[in-house]
């Protein structure tokens, strides 16, 4: 079972029953819908039939030669042409789609260009007109947000590249409970990607922060000391160090073992979501008269 990667890391699955030997990063030719395409061997090994769940899988059909990488390096050229007509004739029938990439099948036949848009677009006749141009098979295929990150690629705040397009291999769904899970401050400016969504790097460090709530006592628990009861103000779930305020406002830290043996009494926190809920429905209604 060999994993291949294509333009704008799509990814598939395929069968190598000749045995051709290959090895990460080797071009291959493998079975299309109707056809053949090339890419590039992403992962080897039995580990991927776990991903392959039941679906069909088709075969590796060749090693490609010199004349078929030429081949290939002439239809990355061709793309770009597509692209700047496919562009200009959204244009003109007035489409609201933003086109986000072209790619060609390495046979010739087909052309598929992916965009995004807001609402579900009519494109009919823009595929009959591309068709009466490339006289190919025309496929428009909407993708998401991230998918166009995935696809184009760039930097993150981080300065590095962005990880859809490095290393991550499937997305994850992501929500804000991830950044309430680490107290990072809900700034939509800073948690937000290239593509607009809230990061992936949010669920890298996940599970040890809900290890950590799980072990040490959340803010705003009161703790019985033997000098008096204090009330925990801040954690640093690396080092497990807790800060805590006594009744005269001095804030102190300790290490989490040193307090565990006190008695503690946990506060019942309300979902934030549940009480801004009535202020939303009181500016709608305000909004509604105006």
């Amino acid at each position: 079972m060999i994993e291949v990667v294509f333009k704008g890391e799509r990814k598939e699955l395929y069968e190598n029953p000749q045995e051709f030997p290959f090895l990460v990063g080797d071009f291959v030719i493998v079975e299309a819908e109707k056809g053949e395409d090339l890419g590039v061997v992403n992962q080897i090994g039995s580990r991927l039939k776990r991903k392959k769940e039941g679906s069909e899988t088709r075969n590796i059909i060749r090693k490609p030669s010199r004349k078929d990488l030429d081949r290939f390096y002439t239809n990355r050229q061709k793309e770009l042409e597509a692209f700047k007509v496919c562009r200009t004739k959204i244009g003109e029938h007035g489409l609201d789609m933003k086109l986000v990439g072209v790619e060609y099948q390495f046979d010739g036949q087909k052309i598929t260009f992916y965009f995004t848009a807001e609402q579900r677009v009519d494109f009919r006749e823009l595929v009959k007109e591309l068709a009466s141009i490339y006289k190919v098979r025309i496929e428009l295929r909407q993708i998401g947000v991230r998918d166009e990150a995935k696809r184009i690629g760039g930097h993150g705040s981080c300065g590095r590249k962005l990880c859809c397009t490095t290393f991550l291999k499937e997305f994850e769904p992501i929500t804000t409970q991830c950044a309430k899970e680490q107290n990072l401050p809900l700034n939509p400016q800073k948690l937000s990607g290239l593509c607009g969504r809230l990061l992936c790097c949010l669920m890298y460090e996940r599970e040890f922060y809900k290890i950590q709530a799980e072990k040490l006592p959340p803010v705003g628990t009161k703790i019985k000391m033997p000098q008096a009861e204090v009330l925990v103000t801040e954690l640093d779930v690396f080092k497990e160090l807790v800060t805590v305020m006594f009744p005269d406002e001095k804030r102190e830290k300790y290490p989490y073992q040193d307090l565990e043996k006190y008695e503690m009494i946990r506060v019942k926190v309300e979902d934030d979501e549940k009480e801004k809920e009535p202020a939303k429905e009181k500016r709608q209604e305000k909004t509604a008269q105006q």
